[in-house]
């Protein structure tokens, strides 16, 4: 045996060793990439419900600002209005019997 085919034999070894660490480097790589995706879509997902869940309510509360009646029925009822601070001005209150 001379020194060149010891030489190789031993690059061969090395040689593998390497390629079998690549491939788990590589194989958990694509397994660390697949989590984070996957993650990723249901944050994406989540945010969607919730902004479709925020447009309904939206739409909800649209809905009933329309259908909401203006005054009241209650003859005793007056209407105050704030004009700012702690001042407040009465309606109606000089035509009650």
């Amino acid at each position: 045996m001379n020194a060149r085919s010891t030489s190789m034999a031993g690059g061969s070894a090395l040689r593998s060793l390497v390629w079998l660490a690549g491939a788990l480097a590589t194989s958990a790589a694509v397994v660390i990439g697949s989590v984070l995706a996957v993650v990723f879509a249901a944050t994406v997902v989540v945010i969607g419900f919730m902004g479709s869940a925020l447009f309904g309510l939206v739409a909800l509360a649209m809905r009933a600002r329309r259908t909401v009646k203006a005054g009241s029925q209650d003859p005793t009822l007056i209407e105050a209005r704030n004009v700012g601070g702690h001042s407040w001005v009465a309606y109606g209150w000089n035509d009650r019997p």
